[in-house]
């Protein structure tokens, strides 16, 4: 026979380990819902209710509640001034909203943005009942502010024409903590790309059009929706210096594809066309004079044109045996120039001038190199003539001492 003290007291204890504590999530039955607001049967434990504020929540799971309906919210106080237990659905539908934003970034799962505001680094938007950041970085390729010098201030005009926009995104970081939330645009169009980007390999050729300029490159579309960067150093063997210079928006171009990163494809038009360096030895040869047209003034020295495909650095010591106060009062582009080849390195794409008429940094040191090597003659034939002349001492010593020798006997 049990003991009936012994019942009520596990009974008991049973209870009070089952009641919950301030900010425990508990589950209920609801039992009635008026105006302002709600009571619900804790697990038999006790019923709560849920009043004023505490009844709006960011998430859609608590509208429209009836009767007997089981739901869940949040504990705030465990009795109010009428003995009551006091809920919150507010604070539950925010725990719920963020749990589901950790559930959607390990699930990869593309969900709905709306732009609400911009600033120079991204875009704020909003994601249900939270505020999340979309860095600029983060957009995909069809709304990144492609900026000729990256002017933040023209990049910023562009990010606020895409208030009140709605985007696909995916989220990419959760600290509920701090209430920071990441997204990204671009994982969801990285996403889409791969499929796309199986049919490509490294070495292909693709047909595309130029879809935008900046000062380190060109981007090309081609194939379903692909675009790719051709790097400023990959459009043409010669030395650019803006790629405007050469191409604009809408050119149809050939290009090789030279890396895939991912989502990021890398592409080459110089490649597709013969180095002319190659055979640079074939045209030109160092000591030859030959005939230039200024295409860049530096404060450094002058960029010489020498034909199409092959430019030379006249260094600004080559320019002149005086000094040059401002060397752009002295050159200007288009300038047509004679001068001499004083080096040539295909491999590296280099060769080096000097103005016809002018010693220069590389006369001067090959007029030094000359009078060492004469010093170094002239100071040999000295030696050759000292040691002629002590061996004709030492001759005649000798024979002296042979004579001395013959009278001795």
């Amino acid at each position: 026979m049990t003991d009936p003290k012994q019942d009520f007291k596990k009974l008991l204890e049973d209870h009070l380990m089952a009641f919950p504590n301030i900010g425990d999530i508990v589950k209920g039955t609801i039992i009635s819902v008026d105006k302002n607001e709600v009571r619900i049967d804790v697990q038999n434990l006790t019923t709560a209710i849920v009043r004023g504020r505490e009844m709006f929540s960011e998430s859609r799971e608590y509208s429209d509640l009836k009767p007997g309906d089981e739901t869940e919210a949040t504990v705030i106080d465990l009795e109010n001034e009428n003995g009551e237990m006091e809920l919150s659905f507010r604070i539950a539908g925010m725990q719920r909203v963020w749990d589901n934003m950790r559930k959607w970034m390990a699930q990869g799962i593309t969900i709905k943005a709306k732009v609400y505001s911009a600033n120079k680094g991204g875009l704020m938007v909003q994601v249900g009942a939270i505020n999340g950041f979309m860095p600029v970085s983060q957009l995909n390729p069809d709304h990144y502010p492609r900026v000729a010098g990256g002017d933040k201030n023209i990049i910023f005009e562009k990010l606020q024409e895409m208030i009140g926009q709605d985007l696909e995104v995916k989220v990419i970081d959760v600290n509920e903590k701090e209430e920071k939330l990441i997204v990204s645009e671009k994982a969801v169009w990285e996403d889409d790309q791969k499929a796309v980007l199986e049919a490509y390999k490294v070495g292909d050729v693709v047909d595309g059009e130029i879809s935008a300029i900046t000062s380190f490159g060109v981007f090309v579309r081609f194939g379903e929706g692909l675009e790719g960067l051709v790097h400023i150093s990959e459009i043409a063997w010669q030395r650019i210096d803006h790629p405007k210079d050469l191409l604009k928006v809408g050119d149809k171009i050939r290009a090789q594809i030279i890396q895939l990163d991912h989502s990021k494809i890398y592409l080459s038009i110089k490649r597709l066309v013969d180095d002319p360096w190659k055979k640079v030895k074939d045209k030109f040869k160092v000591g030859d004079t030959v005939k230039g047209k200024i295409i860049k003034v530096e404060p450094f020295g002058l960029m010489v044109s020498l034909d199409k495909e092959i430019h030379g650095l006249a260094h600004i010591s080559e320019l002149s045996d005086d000094p040059i106060a401002n060397i752009n009062d002295k050159f200007k582009i288009g300038q047509e120039l004679e001068m001499v080849v004083v080096s040539l390195e295909p491999a590296e794409h280099r060769l080096g001038l000097r103005m016809a008429g002018v010693k220069g940094k590389t006369g001067r040191k090959a007029e030094a190199a000359a009078k060492v090597v004469e010093d170094q003659k002239n100071d040999e034939e000295e030696v050759v003539k000292k040691l002629d002349e002590l061996a004709a001492v030492e001759a005649v010593a000798e024979a002296g001492q042979v004579e001395e020798e013959k009278k001795a006997e």
